[in-house]
């Protein structure tokens, strides 16, 4: 356990696939190996269990989610079992519990679950397909070098992240939805409760609300009318969000979209108001989080597939095809 300590940051590094990364999926449950570096998948919290005896656990950095080790059998032309990220939901939760083990190369470690299993890269990527890079566990008495991976850690960053500006999230009356058949934004609900100033809350004072979409931006807004304050200047008083996966897990600030998929399913949300002493108390400490740039990526058309803009683009592109063909056909009468 001398690679890790109890509230750091790391990147796990795999020791045959150089600059692929343990990553977190934007699924919010599967895990893989990524070159996305500067991504807070990439970046994975320390969490030391002590109960009998101590075991490590990671949390990612980007949705508070564990990494375990599933029952469910790897995907086709992969070994053992599925690695994935989960709720800490139990008080000892086998799945998540780790041993790191020492592989005898420097920074190089082996993950092994307490169930036996150890934690493994995929032997074979394929640029253009990404099921190819999944992370799985496997019972094995021979141990490969996929399952070395380098510990890297992360320093902190000086200052608070900037959560990513909104995205558009398709609605019902869009005409994607109505000529495409494209599907509107999923529903999300979101159990909140506001901390004190000394970031202790109460577990009977949680509330509820719906949000439609993934977009960090309007999660903010929506939950910013309900539990703002408003300071003695009569500003309304800036928040963090922290995301608990599971009634133990530990709090990690959300700055990021939420995952792709999960809906229908609870995401529980403590709020600390920004300047009170509880912003600066870990495990939800802002500034902690890893000094790297987020990553930018336009999610106008990728994430929610044809939106309104792409989808008027293609009904003008095709009316002016319609009267090429058209005058094409009176001159040739």
């Amino acid at each position: 356990m001398d690679h890790f300590h109890d509230g750091q940051h790391v990147r796990l590094r795999s020791r045959v696939h150089d600059t692929y990364y343990l990553h977190a999926d934007d699924d919010g449950e599967s895990v893989s190996i990524s070159r996305r570096r500067y991504s807070l998948n990439a970046a994975w919290t320390v969490h030391i269990y002590h109960g009998d005896g101590s075991h490590l656990l990671l949390h990612g950095a980007a949705y508070g989610r564990y990494l375990a080790a599933a029952a469910k059998p790897a995907p086709f032309g992969h070994h053992g079992f599925r690695a994935e990220q989960r709720d800490y939901d139990e008080p000892v939760l086998a799945a998540i519990m780790w041993q790191a083990v020492d592989a005898g190369s420097g920074d190089g470690v082996l993950l092994r679950n307490i169930g036996g299993r150890y934690l493994r890269a995929s032997g074979k990527l394929r640029r253009y397909l990404r099921w190819n890079a999944r992370v799985g566990v496997e019972y094995t008495d021979n141990v490969s070098a996929m399952m070395h991976w380098i510990v890297e850690p992360i320093r902190p960053r000086a200052r608070p992240p900037l959560i990513p500006g909104p995205i558009r999230t398709r609605v019902p009356g869009d005409l994607s939805v109505i000529m495409l058949g494209r599907k509107p934004g999923g529903w999300r609900r979101i159990r909140f409760v506001r901390a004190s100033d000394e970031g202790l809350y109460n577990e009977d004072g949680w509330s509820a609300l719906r949000i439609r979409g993934r977009s960090v931006y309007h999660l903010r807004n929506a939950l910013a009318s309900r539990v703002g304050d408003i300071d003695i200047h009569g500003q309304r008083r800036d928040m963090v969000m922290c995301v608990r996966a599971g009634l133990y897990g530990r709090l990690t600030p959300l700055v990021v979209n939420l995952p792709h998929g999960r809906y229908g399913e609870t995401l529980d949300i403590v709020v600390m108001l920004s300047g009170t002493p509880g912003e600066s108390l870990p495990p939800c400490q802002n500034s902690e989080l890893p000094i790297y740039p987020m990553e930018a990526r336009s999610e106008q058309c990728t994430d929610f597939g044809v939106d309104t803009f792409c989808c008027t683009a293609m009904i003008f592109f095709f009316l002016v095809l319609f009267k090429w063909g058209a005058d094409l056909l009176v001159f040739e009468k």
